[in-house]
């Protein structure tokens, strides 16, 4: 079994806690987590000593996010290579523990990179775990100062579309600090009109059937002091009806070569609303969320989770029932269909925002030039 294990906090964590972090006990090197499966309701770290835990975790969605999961990859390579585990094979685990966040394999692939660029200048194990960490370290710190410059870009992106504030935005999943190394991409533009006075509603959608909008999304809005609603997904519609919505800002797992977007599934249907309403439908994504080798939408692989998020609710403390640990909501034997993520074509998104600026209208060729233009231009 994976060494993996809870440990409660007493303290009461600001909205940007650092939901992973490095530590070194004497016991050796652990990644610490925060489960986000346990929020709202509590705040429990899980302390993973080796990949195996990590990508456990990655499975069970207690670490989750798009860029937070690439962070969590090359730790987990980092961590097999300080513990003398097979690198490779704690690789090959933590790519393939989710495959659609494109953002997993990027991390994995950049520590591994840097440990075996030391293997081959002549370092012995030893200094070759110590450059995969570094490399860890630098992802980690580079995604923070993305997700700043993602929120720069997407405000004043919304200034341009919408002049004179009071902005009601609507949001699908959880993008804020929970997924990333800073205040996270969607979430974190929301955040920066709250603070510059334009926000003036929040709408959050629960989003099924893990309702990480209503777990994490509203548990970091209520944090911030924002104004914000929780709505079923599907009262969405009504509310695009009653013409309460200026923006749909949404994060994203995957973009593929052409612009098409991978996100949290019910995604796509806000992007038909949005264009059958005229509301701007905003991605916020860092480059490394581009995947030039994905071609296009349909090349995109969409993870299958279990039917049991479905059929069952699941509820922290509650008397365990279901196959999933759960409380079941449908019949025995009901099968359920439950695509993680959906794809939204590029022709219906308004705009991408990246740390490097933003594409619009989005096109293939505008996205590449996006993704050449040299890192020291970026910002």
């Amino acid at each position: 079994m994976a060494d993996q294990y809870a440990r409660t906090g007493e303290d009461k964590r600001p909205t940007g806690m650092p939901v992973i972090r490095w530590e070194e006990p004497p016991e050796g090197p652990v990644v610490v987590l925060l489960d986000q499966t346990r929020l709202p309701a509590e705040e429990v770290e899980l302390v993973c000593t080796d990949a195996s835990a990590l990508v456990e975790a990655i499975r069970s969605l207690a670490v989750r996010g798009a860029p937070l999961l690439g962070i969590a990859g090359a730790y987990g390579v980092a961590l097999a290579a300080v513990r003398g585990f097979d690198v490779d094979e704690a690789a090959v685990a933590l790519s393939g523990a989710r495959p659609t966040a494109v953002n997993l394999s990027v991390g994995v692939h950049r520590a591994v990179s840097a440990y075996r660029s030391a293997l081959a200048e002549g370092g012995d194990s030893g200094v070759a775990a110590v450059a995969a960490l570094v490399a860890a370290r630098a992802l980690h710190r580079e995604d923070a100062e993305a997700s700043a410059r993602m929120a720069e870009h997407g405000l004043a992106l919304l200034e341009e579309l919408l002049p004179g504030g009071g902005h009601r935005i609507l949001t699908h999943c959880n993008t804020g600090s929970l997924v990333s190394g800073g205040e996270g991409t969607a979430f974190a533009v929301a955040l920066g009109a709250h603070r510059a006075g334009r926000l003036r509603r929040l709408w959050v959608d629960e989003t099924r059937p893990l309702l990480q909008g209503a777990r994490l999304t509203a548990y970091e809005a209520a944090r911030s002091g924002m104004a914000y609603t929780l709505l079923t997904d599907n009262a969405a519609g009504s509310l695009f009806a009653a013409g309460e919505v200026d923006a749909v800002l949404i994060g994203a797992d995957r973009i593929a070569a052409d612009g098409s977007v991978a996100n949290k599934v019910g995604s796509y249907p806000l992007a038909v609303l949005a264009r059958y309403h005229h509301v701007p439908f905003i991605v916020v994504a860092p480059l490394t969320t581009v995947d030039p080798e994905t071609p296009d939408g349909a090349s995109i692989e969409v993870e299958q989770r279990p039917g049991y998020e479905v059929t069952e609710v699941t509820v922290v403390q509650a008397p365990v029932a279901g196959a999933g640990g759960g409380i079941p909501v449908a019949p025995l034997g009901t099968q359920a269909y439950n695509p993680a993520f959906d794809v939204t074509p590029p022709e219906l998104v308004t705009a991408i925002v990246t740390e490097a600026g933003v594409v619009s209208p989005v096109t293939a060729e505008a996205l590449a030039e996006l993704c050449a233009r040299p890192r020291h231009v970026l910002g």
